[in-house]
């Protein structure tokens, strides 16, 4: 009998489509790259999706978000992926945490639940803690580097940490990780330089970061494929 998933079967087969529906996975940050990914996991099939995040819907995230319209400016970001998951799959089991992931918060989550985990959070407090949590529960984890100032698409590719190079972040996480004994970890990441953004410093006033020169630009056609690289990793490392 024909359902939502019948295309998706005959690519991943019966067994596959079942992995996912029995599969939990917890997204971390669901902005830009954590929508889009969200959206690849929901379109999939998985039954189960943990979100977190403690922004609301900003103006500025239109650009970029496919959470984001004028209809939910101003909603809770969890609340609009939730609903917008139910929409895609009204199976699915949706968790939802309004909370900013930082070691103060980690005690919150039992990674040990979770068949996999999605870094796209910002804070690399935060980031370096979800890969140590992740590696002591065993959960396997991938995690966005930077994806900020970025204009081309095609040049991310997912790689060990310890591979990375050019990108400023996966710098800062490479020696970060290495002092706390996380020598591999699996990251979406681009060697294309930084550019360097417009000054506007109406934005930055507006946006309350006056402490800062510039903030990053992005686009929509960058952290979305980045989610989906992302979405597509999770799912194929979950039907093996």
């Amino acid at each position: 009998m024909l359902n939502q998933f019948s295309r998706t079967e005959l690519l991943l087969g019966t067994d596959g489509v079942e992995k996912l529906k029995k599969s939990r996975v917890a997204v971390f940050g669901v902005g830009g790259v954590g929508g889009y990914t969200v959206e690849a996991l929901a379109r999939s099939g998985v039954g189960t999706i943990d979100i977190v995040d403690d922004d609301d819907v900003a103006l500025t995230n239109i650009n970029r978000q496919i959470i984001a319209t004028h209809d939910t400016v101003g909603m809770a970001k969890v609340d609009v992926a939730e609903k917008r998951i139910k929409s895609i799959n009204p199976d699915c089991v949706v968790n939802k945490h309004k909370c900013f992931y930082l070691p103060e918060t980690a005690d919150k989550f039992d990674f040990s639940q979770y068949d996999y985990v999605v870094d796209a959070i910002d804070t690399v407090k935060g980031k370096i803690e979800l890969a140590i949590q992740a590696r002591e529960s065993g959960t396997p984890i991938i995690s966005s580097m930077g994806a900020g100032n970025k204009l081309d698409p095609t040049a991310f590719e997912v790689a060990d940490i310890s591979k990375t190079s050019v990108c400023p972040l996966a710098k800062v996480m490479r020696t970060e990780l290495r002092k706390r004994g996380v020598n591999h970890l699996k990251v979406v990441y681009s060697k294309e330089p930084a550019i360097k953004p417009f000054e506007n410093a109406d934005v930055i006033e507006e946006l309350g970061d006056t402490q800062r020169r510039s903030l990053p630009g992005s686009v929509s056609f960058v952290p979305s494929v980045v989610g989906l690289i992302i979405g597509g990793e999770v799912i194929k490392d979950l039907i093996k």
